[in-house]
């Protein structure tokens, strides 16, 4: 008999997860209650609470988390101007950090003594879930049944369908994209299929938020993004919610080509992966906010925030979002955007986010009078350049009068 009386479950509706919700009834024998998150993918949960209840869900949670994720999770990450391996906006991981604080709190409202999830024992999302489950309950049990179970197979997984009268629409499962994706507000991934070859060019088709460059507008877009503390706050004068931003910049980016990326990245588990992603606005995001940056940031503070960055990027790809030490920089972070006040404008063209203005009334950095090239009425005395070098050559020519060699 189970010492678990009752487990949540982070439930999708598509097969996987409804074969694991009867999974967890025949092998536990206990209460399954199911939580679902809209992050901003697109689809219609409506069928999805019913699915539920009809495989046996005794309590359904279906929670619109679109603000809080962009409010709490996708713009304090944009404020340090994250980016994994030069390339990856972290746009899976960083919704995952959300979705376990939901679980653990849903699991204390319910009474709950578990959580299940449908990641795999090959990726990194087991990681994030279950580290981020263990720092915000640290008794809590989990239950990983692609780790457990021994439907190894998708013929395997259909005959306990079968078994167990889940319906499976076979002319959709035939139909269905040959690529394992994730969707939320920020981002959509692919993996799987053609793209297990590194050196296999993606198909068209299978982009689903974008235009190709070439078949996107010949005339240019111009938007304006306006910045308080570090966040976008305002499109084209217009103020908007989190969400309201992002779902824009989605649209307008995705129209113009914006934010195609093809990695082979390194997951926590030890494995290279292939993925493809699009982040059309988040891709906007990171260039805009470099860019006020570029006005308003102390010249060793930015530097101090890029040398930050990637340590940053591998906490949250990694799963560690709960973490003291990403607690600790996200303080330091969000310190240094009190002054990243401003507008930027940007123009989207074929699939490129181009600069072409940058202002802050009040909290520019940028003097005019110290950096022209006229006359600055002596704003800056270049006689002082030459006592300056001397002092830093200093220590270059003690070592060269010691012969040292380069």
């Amino acid at each position: 008999m189970s010492d678990i009386s009752k487990i949540v479950l982070a439930y999708s509706g598509g097969l996987d997860t409804t074969a694991i919700l009867k999974w967890l009834q025949e092998t536990y024998q206990c209460e399954v209650v199911t939580f679902t998150a809209d992050l901003g993918d697109g689809d219609d949960y409506s069928p999805v609470r019913q699915k539920a209840l009809n495989s046996g869900a005794s309590e359904v949670f279906i929670d619109d988390l679109r603000e809080e994720f962009v409010k709490d999770f996708v713009f304090p990450m944009f404020r340090c101007n994250t980016i994994y391996e030069g390339e990856y906006l972290l746009g899976t991981s960083i919704a995952r950090p959300l979705i376990a604080k939901r679980l653990i709190e849903i699991s204390n409202e319910t009474g709950a003594d578990a959580i299940a999830h449908g990641a795999t024992g090959k990726g990194n999302d087991q990681v994030r879930f279950e580290l981020g489950a263990y720092a915000l309950r640290p008794d809590i049990k989990v239950v990983s049944p692609w780790r457990e179970w021994d439907l190894t197979s998708r013929e395997s997984l259909m005959s306990f369908c079968e078994k167990h009268q889940i319906p499976v629409d076979r002319k959709h499962e035939g139909n269905k994209s040959p690529y394992s994706m994730d969707a939320n507000l920020l981002h959509i991934s692919y993996e799987g299929g053609i793209l297990e070859d590194p050196n296999s060019e993606p198909e068209e088709s299978m982009w689903l938020w974008s235009n190709s460059p070439e078949s996107a507008p010949d005339a240019a877009t111009y938007i304006e993004l306006g910045y308080a503390n570090g966040d976008v706050v305002a499109i084209d004068g217009k103020t908007m919610t989190p969400a309201e931003v992002l779902t824009y910049l989605n649209k307008v980016g995705g129209e113009n080509g914006i934010g195609r990326v093809d990695i082979v990245e390194n997951r926590y588990v030890g494995m290279k992966a292939r993925g493809c992603y699009e982040t059309p606005g988040g891709t906007i995001l990171l260039k805009g906010h470099r860019a006020i940056e570029s006005i308003t940031l102390d010249r060793e503070l930015a530097h101090l925030k890029d040398d930050l960055m990637p340590r940053y990027a591998t906490l949250i790809y990694n799963g560690y979002w709960w973490s003291p030490e990403r607690r600790a920089m996200q303080a330091l972070i969000d310190n240094s955007q009190q002054h990243v006040n401003g507008v930027v404008r940007l123009k989207l063209y074929k699939g490129n986010v181009i600069l072409v203005g940058r202002e802050s009334v009040q909290d520019s950095l940028y003097d005019g009078n110290i950096v022209t090239f006229e006359d600055d009425a002596g704003a800056y005395d270049q006689k002082d350049a030459a006592g300056f070098i001397q002092l830093n050559a200093l220590r270059l020519k003690v070592e060269s009068k010691k012969g040292r060699k380069f």
